[in-house]
Formats: C-alpha cells, structure tokens, sequence
C-alpha cells in the first residue's frame, strides 16, 4: 500500500465520524449543520503537510498569518445562525482557504465570500473546484466593506476579530437577518446581531480567539 498521505482522502471517513461525535458531545445539536460540515472533506483544505491533523477539532495555520478556524466554532456559529430558520443569501467575510464557505453551500444555495488576501483567495477557488463546490461566489475586497452590490444578505458570517461592528455590515443585513461575528482584542466574544423591526439587537455568546479584522487588500 503506498503511503498514509496519498490515502488520506478515502480513508478519512471514519476519523470524520469521530469529529461530528465530538461536535455532537459539545452541543451541537443542528444535525443539518452537522451533516453539512460531515459532507466537507477539511484535509483538502489544509497545507498537505497538516491533512492529518484535519479533522482534529482546531484551528490550523494557513500561512499569510491566517487560520483555518476550529470545527466547533464553524458549527457553533452556523447553528446560532440558523436557529429556527434558513440561512438565505449569505455573506462570509473572511474566506480564507474556502472551508467555511463549503459547509455553508451544503446548507443555502446563495454563498457570497469575501478574502483580501489575493493569494487566500486563489487557494480557496482551487480547493472548491477540487471538491466541484461551485456555487460559492469568491470576491478580492475589503471585507469590512461587506459586498454592496449583492446585498441586503440574509445572514453574515464574520471569520476574523473586528473591534466594533462595522457600519457597513449592519447596513447589509436584510430585515429580519442575523449577522455573527467575532468582537474585541486580547479578549473577544462571538457576537450574534439580529435586524429586527425595532433595530439591531445584540447577544453575546462564547469566549473566542480569531484573527484581526483588518482593512483594505493585498
């Protein structure tokens, strides 16, 4: 038989499993969303010197000072988001190598990504193209910029830490949308932001640790 590597891929299954169970123990209990993160293969995503440690639940480097976030976090983000509903037009600011992004195409048909990181984003359109995940729309921009001309997005999903929420995104949030995302510095909290008629309401959730949010491109 040749090496582990090269059969990573088709005998990862079971170390898949082992991963849903795990989130499963965590609490998560949309099994939607747990089908949907069972259905993406996050070897194909990491450097091929980490895919053994793909389905570990943590965050692994990518390179360009940027993380491939943890399974749990994924999942607890995703089902804060659905709760009780669908996730419609989606946003994802931070696409990053495109993991996320595919676990939520396995969930709406309508996923807008956004990297301002031009060489991530080159490695997110291969590593969707290698798993034939073509229904996720990639854009080089800004993300605190959001994307304008694709809005108002039903739901925003927000892959590094911003200080403040920014304005643009608010203003992109549909009625009756939610919008998650990572708030603070040294500390940070998952913030879930909701559109309702009466304004935007705010509710903390978890204690977490993402990358900066930061402006402009490269």
């Amino acid at each position: 038989m040749s090496g582990a590597v090269s059969g990573f891929g088709m005998t990862s299954q079971r170390t898949r499993t082992r991963m849903i169970e795990r989130l499963r123990e965590q609490g998560i209990v949309d099994e939607e969303v747990l089908a949907a993160i069972a259905a993406v293969p996050r070897h194909i995503f990491v450097e091929e010197a980490l895919a053994s440690r793909a389905y570990e639940d943590t965050a692994l480097p990518l390179g360009f000072s940027q993380t491939i976030s943890q399974p749990y976090v994924v999942a607890r983000m995703i089902a804060a988001l659905r709760a009780g509903r669908q996730l419609g037009r989606t946003l994802e600011i931070g696409a990053g190598c495109g993991y996320q992004a595919a676990v939520l195409a396995q969930l709406t048909d309508e996923v807008y990504a956004v990297e301002r990181i031009e060489p991530l984003l080159a490695k997110a359109r291969i590593n969707l193209r290698a798993i034939k995940q073509l229904k996720v729309r990639l854009k080089h921009a800004d993300g605190q910029l959001g994307l304008p001309e694709a809005a108002p997005f039903d739901t925003i999903i927000v892959a590094a830490a911003a200080s403040r929420v920014p304005p643009a995104l608010l203003r992109q949030l549909a009625p009756g949308g939610r919008m998650i995302l990572p708030v603070g510095g040294a500390t940070q909290y998952l913030a879930l932001i909701e559109h309702r008629t009466e304004g935007y309401v705010e509710t903390r959730l978890d204690a977490v640790r993402f990358v900066p949010l930061l402006s402009g491109v490269e």
